[in-house]
């Protein structure tokens, strides 16, 4: 089952420079038994390296194309990181099937779907086991008691969890009025966008392992999609509030998953505006 979002963008070529042309016969036979020896040489490094020809470099030369499979547009999967997350995709998204368990003691039941951008090489399923445990947690929402969440295959949910290429996480978010420049994560009305490039490698100094993260921003943008706004770091050496901006800075306090702790809600206050 799959679900639709913006698509993405137009892969474009670099153009070749315009070489100066010679009107001498000469010259051109000379260019011409040049080129030939250049593919020659080329071929012999195929065969011998067992690797691609190589190409002229495109705009971001620490990218390089990844193919995925018969489905991909052009053969190829956007670019690539050299850790092996692609940066963009085609903007199609496999959901995650069945259901989890309702969890939460009291109140409104919120559904929530999850959705992997297809050739992210992650496992919708998985990811959404992963999000199913962090929204379970006796730390997370559901600790108010006020609460209840059960993940769901229905396109119908409340709301859904996406995990999506920085390019396809930006053109999403953006659809929205939110400037992500391919870096954070954002919340829609009814979308939790997870941007892929932060669930691989969460950012410098956070401080913590990528687990930590990982809980932390489906939290914070789930809170977001609860009617939760940003707050501030109460003090130097204190827990960050789940509702600080964390991707962007601790600001002296130390990271923090989870709106309750000790069983009670933790906060800041409030930032203006956000």
């Amino acid at each position: 089952m799959s679900v639709s979002s913006p698509p993405g963008p137009s892969g474009s070529a670099r153009p070749t420079p315009d070489g100066a042309r010679s009107r001498r016969p000469g010259a051109r036979t000379l260019l011409g038994g040049l080129a030939a020896l250049a593919a020659v040489v080329a071929a012999a490094a195929l065969l011998l390296g067992g690797g691609a020809a190589p190409g002229p470099a495109g705009p971001d030369a620490t990218h390089v194309a990844r193919r995925t499979g018969p489905d991909d547009p052009g053969g190829a999967a956007g670019r690539a990181t050299p850790r092996g997350w692609p940066s963009s995709g085609a903007g199609r998204f496999a959901t995650a099937e069945g259901e989890s368990p309702v969890r939460g003691g009291g109140g409104p039941l919120r559904r929530y779907r999850v959705a992997v951008e297809d050739g992210t090489g992650q496992d919708a399923d998985a990811f959404a086991a992963t999000v199913d445990e962090v929204l379970s947690d006796p730390r997370s929402w559901i600790a108010s008691g006020e609460l209840r969440v059960q993940r769901v295959a229905d396109p119908a949910a409340d709301f859904t969890v996406y995990l999506a290429t920085p390019a396809t996480s930006e053109r999403m978010c953006a659809l929205g009025g939110l400037a992500t420049d391919g870096y954070t994560s954002c919340r829609l009305p009814g979308q939790v966008i997870i941007n892929l490039a932060r669930w691989m490698e969460a950012v410098p100094d956070y401080g913590a392992p990528l687990d930590v993260y990982r809980r932390y921003v489906v939290n914070h943008e789930v809170g977001h999609e609860l009617g939760e706004v940003h707050q501030a770091c109460p003090r130097p050496g204190a827990p960050a509030p789940v509702m600080q901006q964390q991707t962007y800075g601790l600001d002296g306090c130390v990271a923090n998953p989870w709106p309750y702790l000790d069983g009670s809600r933790y906060e800041g206050e409030p930032v203006d505006g956000v």
